[in-house]
């Protein structure tokens, strides 16, 4: 329930959001005196009162909440511009971004696609050719689909014979899709278009007639990116090519059951339909499948499904079938994942036959079929991607695929390819593109394309893995970049990234900002692989979530106090940095251990933890975080939720560390009102304590999102404005 206080009170609005600028900016805030009737609400979570003076926030067309958002931003940007390298890091940012940017090929039908970016368009375009050695053209390109390249290109699938695309579209950054199709001959947009798509499927019928994909039942209000409504009730429909969606085939709905998300997959034959379902964002799902001989009249209603695994005990994903007999990734009694065989004429668990182990302390990340008999697997060995080939028939072994110590960011290669694309990644090396010729034996990959990128020298700079013990003891990975021959004095300046969520692996990554960072600001970059990812599998996962969710907080502390102890870096020195799962992990560290950190930059973070599941598609994450209706669980919620643990730190000569919140006001995924009740409270609480001289900032972008999509002109800008930040609190200067 909640209770509601009701009192006249004199704001002096400008204070309440400015309040610990630096002594040097002065600002008149007689002038900005209100008089406001003020709301005051207290929830009650089983049987405790927790105040929320700030819910006022959650309501995004408010005209409070529009003023608060125009104040906090018309403070904070003339902040950032007077950063004295926010212009010179952006030119660097824009010179050194400016390098060719490829997807990995794939064929589809006849002809071969790949996506390309030239190096500062704002999205990359997809490209079509006959053959390798053919010249490529455009077939696709999104960057014509608004003029700012806020629209974004948003999920794809070709027709089993390669003559129809059909593909999504979001706006602003917005989880919302609208579906268009494209016949390929000739790139003719078709005049079908669907609406309501969220969190979608797209997956074509073999006979090319049309696709599944899901969408959301009409709710009143707006469904543009900027509402906060929740999402539920999500349903999986039949589009048939050339007809209107008013007419698409209603194939499975849950209506007791308004959580589930389901997704369909036509199986490597075409004659099966897969439906997967997912009650949150747990790697378990309920598999059902569809016979489609066993609807002859073809798809004219609710699927007759079988109810294969009617269960969330563990997570199913399909790989290939040989007839009835169906190859799946699974962590079932196998936390590192393990392959197995299911044939759905013997469906007993009993008959399943294991084809892959599990490997002692290998995580399988993806499994898929080639060239009819040879499955392709890729491993997580200690945060490092290893490529190997196995026989389907069999299990065995055949290969291993050399890789240097990094991340595979792009596989292709299908079931009837004969031929193999991959793209491997490091913290050092943009993007290496190998191909591999299945019918030429011994099988000998080769470079199909490497990216160098222009004025930066990789021999100039070092990637050293470390292993760190947490307050238990547990040895958490870290990969620290640096200039080679640094002093280990703890004068360096340290950019720490940490996430530990969801079961998500934090894998080596190519970052232009980040190597700025280290060569022009003489930086230090660490990315921790706390508990709560996938880096070790389930495991790790269980270990960093629900009622461990204080371990990814701890172990992030912990690589702080590693950094610091090791002479990386001085806490004066030291910024975190994180989104969404990774900005609740700033949020919660700053709160606990404000003398660890000089700086904190949390993009699009989950900061309400009581009210979260409330909002758009929060729900989801309670099977990560827990849910405050719960009492046991809102007893561990209540502990470390970022908005409801901001105190005056207790220790003398302690004070919060400088504080750059972000968030876009198209994110439908974790909504701004998590990062605007956060800096409200910050700096009421904070802002307005005598110790505080630190800078609590945020600045809300426009016609941005959670991050998917956005173009590369606010790429830049945001880490222009992210390291001018870190730059002026902490002090830095330009070195050329």
């Amino acid at each position: 329930m909640a209770i509601y206080i009701y009192i006249y009170i004199y704001i002096y609005i400008y204070k309440l959001i400015m309040v610990c600028m630096h002594a040097c900016m002065y600002v008149d805030l007689t002038a900005h005196v209100m008089h406001v009737y003020v709301c005051y609400q207290v929830d009650d979570y089983h049987g405790c009162k927790v105040p929320d003076p700030y819910s006022w926030l959650e309501d995004p067309d408010s005209e409070k909440t529009q003023a608060f958002v125009n104040a906090q931003n018309k403070l904070t940007l003339p902040f950032l511009e007077q950063c004295e390298i926010r212009d010179i890091f952006k030119d660097r940012m824009t010179e050194l971004y400016d390098y060719p940017k490829y997807s990995c090929p794939f064929k589809r039908g006849n002809r071969y696609f790949h996506f390309y970016n030239t190096g500062l368009q704002n999205q990359s375009v997809l490209y079509m050719q006959e053959n390798l050695e053919a010249e490529p053209s455009v077939f696709l390109d999104p960057n014509t689909f608004s003029e700012d390249g806020t629209v974004a290109l948003r999920g794809y699938a070709f027709s089993e014979d390669g003559e129809y695309l059909a593909y999504g579209t979001s706006a602003s950054g917005s989880d919302w899709v609208e579906m268009r199709f494209l016949r390929v001959d000739g790139a003719v947009l078709l005049e079908d278009r669907l609406e309501r798509v969220k969190f979608t499927c797209m997956s074509w019928t073999h006979d090319g007639k049309g696709l599944f994909y899901n969408s959301y039942p009409e709710q009143e209000g707006k469904s543009d990116g900027t509402e906060t409504s929740t999402n539920l009730h999500q349903k999986l429909y039949y589009h048939v090519l050339g007809t209107p969606q008013s007419q698409d085939v209603l194939c499975a709905e849950f209506p007791d059951q308004p959580k589930w998300m389901s997704g369909a997959e036509v199986s490597d034959d075409g004659r099966y339909v897969l439906l997967s379902i997912r009650e949150g964002c747990d790697p378990v799902n309920r598999l059902w499948f569809c016979d489609l001989d066993a609807v002859p009249q073809g798809i004219t209603g609710l699927l007759p499904w079988v109810k294969l695994i009617d269960n969330f005990d563990a997570e199913y994903e399909y790989v290939t079938n040989e007839g009835t007999v169906f190859t799946f990734k699974t962590n079932l009694d196998a936390p590192q994942y393990r392959l197995i065989n299911i044939d759905f004429g013997q469906p007993s668990i009993s008959q399943w036959k294991e084809l892959i182990p599990q490997h002692d302390k290998d995580v399988i990340v993806f499994a898929t079929c080639t060239y009819s008999r040879f499955l392709f697997v890729c491993f997580l060995h200690d945060v490092k991607n290893v490529l190997k080939m196995f026989h389907l028939s069999s299990g065995e072994e055949i290969h291993t695929f050399p890789l240097d110590v990094g991340s595979i960011v792009g596989f292709t290669g299908r079931k009837k390819d004969s031929e193999i694309f991959y793209s491997f990644t490091s913290f050092l090396s943009p993007a290496i593109i190998y191909h591999c010729d299945l019918t030429q034996e011994p099988l000998q990959p080769h470079i199909f394309r490497e990216v160098t990128v222009k004025g930066f020298s990789p021999a100039d700079y070092q990637t050293t893995q470390v292993f760190y013990p947490s307050k238990d003891g547990t040895q958490i990975p870290m990969f620290i970049v640096h200039k080679k021959g640094i002093n280990l004095d703890g004068s360096h300046p340290a950019f720490l990234y940490g996430y530990g969520g969801f079961n998500i692996s934090i894998t080596p990554s190519y970052s232009v900002s980040r190597l700025i960072f280290v060569r022009h600001l003489g930086g230090v970059l660490a990315v921790a692989n706390i508990r709560g990812g996938g880096e070790y599998g389930e495991t790790w996962h269980k270990a960093g979530m629900l009622a461990n969710k204080q371990n990814c907080f701890t172990d992030f502390q912990c690589a702080a106090e590693y950094l610091i102890k090791e002479g990386y870096t001085s806490p004066k020195k030291l910024t975190i940095n994180g989104g969404s799962n990774g900005g609740l992990l700033v949020g919660a560290c700053v709160n606990q251990r404000p003398d660890l950190f000089g700086c904190a930059v949390a993009q699009v973070g989950v900061m309400d933890m009581l009210k979260f599941h409330k909002f758009t598609i929060g729900h989801a994450w309670t099977t990560d975080f827990g849910c405050s209706e719960i009492k046991e669980q809102f007893d561990w919620l209540i502990k470390y939720s970022p908005l409801h643990n901001i105190r005056v730190p207790e220790a003398d000569g302690v004070q919060y560390p400088a504080v750059l919140l972000l968030t876009g006001d198209h994110d439908d995924r974790v909504v701004p009102l998590h990062s605007l009740k956060y800096i409200a409270t910050l700096q009421s609480v904070i802002g307005q304590w005598s110790g505080q001289s630190n800078p609590l900032f945020i600045y809300v972008d426009t016609k941005s999102g959670h991050g998917a999509g956005k173009p590369t002109s606010k790429v830049i800008q945001e880490v222009a404005d992210t390291y001018a930040f870190i730059a002026r609190c902490l002090n830095l200067s330009w070195i050329e």
